[in-house]
């Protein structure tokens, strides 16, 4: 059993960074690939990125956050980390990262992942 954990959520001023981190424990985190996903109030979730850690390290991130957001790994902490940069009000939401094997016609599809963690709330907001 795979257990995340994220944190680094909070509020923020627009055009500021937050860093999001998500502990793996249960598993060892180079057997998966993590994907981070975000819900708005009143909004379905959505696919933010990942990295295909088992197939070249190759990163897909939604339109959206292109060019402001990057994931990063640290492997001696079994850590993946979501850096967010020049955020927008219309990134407030609860980010949660999520462990699965998804083939790459599904990284984007949250019923892909099999373990979530609880979720961490990210505010941007004057």
């Amino acid at each position: 059993q795979v257990q995340l954990v994220e944190s680094g959520g909070g509020l923020v001023q627009p055009g500021g960074s937050l860093r999001l981190s998500c502990e793996i424990s249960g598993g060892t985190a180079s057997q998966y690939n993590i994907g981070w996903f975000r819900q708005a109030p009143g909004k379905e979730r959505e696919f933010v990125g990942t990295v295909r850690r088992t197939s070249g390290n190759r990163h897909y991130y939604a339109d959206s956050v292109k060019g402001r957001f990057i994931i990063s790994r640290d492997r001696a902490k079994n850590t993946e980390y979501l850096e967010m940069n020049k955020l927008k009000p219309e990134d407030t939401a609860l980010y949660y990262c999520a462990a699965g094997q998804p083939i790459l016609s599904a990284i984007r599809s949250e019923n892909a992942y099999r373990f979530w963690g609880q979720g961490t709330q990210v505010t941007v907001s004057v």
